[in-house]
């Protein structure tokens, strides 16, 4: 126990249907550890649809910044995903990218070192060109950076293409 998989791509690309697929093949009851803010009342039912649509076997957390803090240890755990997370931190420092991804570095090796079979699910938002204004350029810089930083130390990288699994590490 004690790996990493991190499974990249763009929207709607099929991340987090082969990640919980892996987590089933893994575990009989994973945890689905959920990032994501409720930004308003589509987002809202979206969460409550996913959560629905997921069924009994899985153990659903909500943690929107320090999932080190629960006992993960042992489990298969999907984390979805790592842009809502970084989003959390980049926009509660106010758009500081630095002190967000050393912040965001620092929840990630707490909870690297849990010793549980993590499923990291991010975006590449940095493949569809350059951002019209500063923040949103930020961002995706620091987005770029966490999903590098993860990779380099994931056990096996998939990126997804029109639900096709690429595996590149």
């Amino acid at each position: 126990m004690g790996s990493i998989t991190l499974i990249t791509g763009g929207q709607r690309s099929g991340k987090s249907s082969f990640a919980q697929r892996l987590a089933l093949e893994r575990s009989g009851n994973p945890v689905y550890l959920a990032t994501s803010r409720v930004w308003d009342d589509e987002h809202r039912r979206r969460i409550e649809r996913h959560r629905a649509d997921r069924g009994p076997q899985w153990t659903n957390i909500e943690e929107e910044k320090h999932p080190s803090v629960h006992d993960l240890g042992g489990r298969t755990v999907v984390v979805d995903c790592v842009t809502l997370w970084c989003t959390n931190f980049f926009f509660d420092s106010e758009g500081d990218t630095d002190r967000a991804l050393a912040e965001v570095k620092a929840e990630f090796d707490l909870l690297a070192a849990v010793g549980a079979d993590f499923i990291f699910v991010t975006n590449e938002i940095g493949l569809g060109g350059v951002a019209e204004n500063a923040l949103q350029r930020r961002f995706t810089d620091l987005q770029g950076w966490v999903n590098q930083y993860i990779a380099q130390r994931a056990d096996a990288v998939y990126m997804m293409v029109s639900g096709l699994p690429l595996r590149i590490k």
